[in-house]
């Protein structure tokens, strides 16, 4: 009798799991969220495929598939005297990246870093005086020639990324030298354009990211795509900002303000819908709003004391529409990501309603600056959009062969992470060291130039008053009433 009415028991639990089939299976562990996602960061390779001037031919014949062995044979025997006669020719001052030192960039980044949840790109993609130099390799060279040079290049080092980082979207920006026509030269929907967006559709493995792409690239060189999971939220806004600067002109040499107009007016309209459905927002250009420091006061360097008396500043960009635009949306864009000036270097965007949005600026790759090629990998929290931390590792040498950490950003400045409310107080802690000379002036001096060494620092202390001014962006009178506040206290 007993060993029935067990039985029985039994029968019935099995029929309570059968109606009820949740409560029969095991307890499930839930995966605890991912606390930080790592993010490769690389700008301004400036890559230059004619290093080797006598392979320029072949490169041309060649698919981009093929590059990569012709870049890779010995150099032929009179490459040094050809390139620098190319070099004197475009007036080009240093050297750009050559294969060698671009390939060892990616193999170092993949080291750090084998599976990142992504990888972006700050533009400058194409070295200094790309057009002229392969004029001066094929006289005979048509517009339409230099584009398709131009834009199979671009190709190559996409196709160079995606071998790197198989199956992690890639996500580039375009920078001034990055064009079918010359230095901040573009014409919208140009065959530049529209050859690059499909190469930087193939780097992203989303088809929604792809068609995003490439619905809008051609235009101005924009686009707008949601980050993969697990980033919470959150969508990626590239902006090709040479046609927000002072020097563009369109490839028939004409400037048209209404292109600029248009740009921020896309901008605005990408940043409102973001916020109207609820995403957190990274920004990315090439060319950072704010004062160029060194345009505008390098010829102080001996007698900076002087420097009060420059009354308009130069600054990177026409206007500071891009920098007001990211920060009037400071409730929903998380960092903007800049590039350009060669340097490490950060920058707050303020609006007059106390929001900010802080910028980070990424070390270049080409070592044209006398910098050190470096590139930095971010810890981003996934839920926030924010950079927790971030390590800058340079190479010891213009070649790449070898490589080191240079930095951790929490360690250099104690901060808890890369934050609107960290980068307040780490700015704020700059512009009031007048002098250079704090633990944490000294650190910044001390990577801004990767590499730089003893003098770096030395030149930029000297110019640290302002320097230090153009990291919170105001615009160009609080910045002069930062850098010269007992001039700016006069009637």
């Amino acid at each position: 009798m007993h060993g029935s009415s067990a039985r029985v028991r039994v029968l019935a639990a099995l029929l309570l799991c059968l109606a009820t089939s949740a409560s029969c299976a095991p307890a499930r562990k839930h995966a605890p969220p991912l606390q930080t996602a790592d993010v490769v960061m690389l700008s301004d390779l400036h890559f230059d495929p004619l290093y080797d001037p006598a392979k320029a031919s072949e490169l041309r014949k060649a698919p981009v598939s093929e590059w990569a062995a012709i870049l890779s044979r010995p150099a032929s025997p009179s490459r040094a005297a050809d390139f620098n006669a190319l070099q004197t020719s475009c007036k080009v001052r240093g050297a750009d990246s050559a294969w060698s030192l671009v390939r060892a960039s990616l193999q170092y980044a993949k080291l750090r870093e084998a599976k990142p949840l992504f990888v972006i790109i700050g533009g400058d993609l194409l070295a200094h005086g790309f057009p002229c130099k392969f004029h001066g390799l094929a006289p005979d060279a048509t517009a339409e020639d230099v584009s398709a040079f131009s834009a199979k290049t671009v190709a190559f080092l996409a196709l160079q990324l995606r071998k790197t980082f198989p199956a992690v979207p890639v996500y580039f920006a375009l920078g001034n030298n990055d064009s079918g026509c010359g230095d901040y030269r573009e014409t919208p929907d140009s065959a530049f354009l529209r050859s690059v967006g499909m190469s930087f559709a193939e780097d992203l493995h989303d088809p929604a990211s792809r068609a995003a792409l490439l619905s809008t690239f051609s235009k101005f060189g924009d686009y707008s795509v949601v980050l993969p999971p697990p980033m919470k939220d959150t969508r990626l806004i590239v902006v090709q900002d040479i046609f927000e600067s002072a020097h563009f002109e369109s490839c028939d040499g004409h400037a048209d303000a209404d292109i600029a107009t248009a740009q921020i007016d896309w901008l605005r309209a990408q940043l409102t819908e973001a916020r109207t459905n609820g995403e957190q927002v990274w920004v990315m250009a090439h060319i950072p709003p704010g004062v160029d420091i060194y345009s505008s006061f390098h010829r102080y360097l001996f007698a900076p004391g002087e420097a009060c008396n420059v009354k308009k500043p130069q600054t990177f960009l026409n206007s500071s529409a891009i920098g007001d635009t990211i920060a009037e949306f400071s409730d929903v864009v998380r960092l903007a990501v800049f590039a350009h000036t060669h340097m490490d270097e950060i920058k707050l965007l303020g609006n007059a309603q106390g929001g900010a949005v802080p910028a980070k600026l990424v070390p270049s790759i080409s070592p044209i600056n006398g910098n050190d090629p470096a590139f930095l990998v971010a810890q981003v929290s996934p839920l926030t959009a924010t950079i927790k931390d971030y390590t800058v590792y340079a190479a010891a040498n213009v070649q790449g062969t070898e490589w080191a950490r240079e930095y951790q950003y929490s360690t250099a400045y104690g901060l808890p992470d890369f934050s609107a409310a960290s980068m307040q107080k780490l700015t704020s802690a700059l512009i009031a060291d007048k002098t250079g000379e704090s633990q944490k002036s000294r650190e910044y001096e001390r990577h801004f130039l990767a590499g730089g060494g003893t003098f770096a620092t030395l030149g930029l202390q000297r110019l640290w008053p302002a320097y230090s001014c153009s990291l919170q962006e105001r615009g160009t009178a609080a910045f002069h009433s930062c850098m010269c506040p007992q001039s700016a206290a006069k009637p």
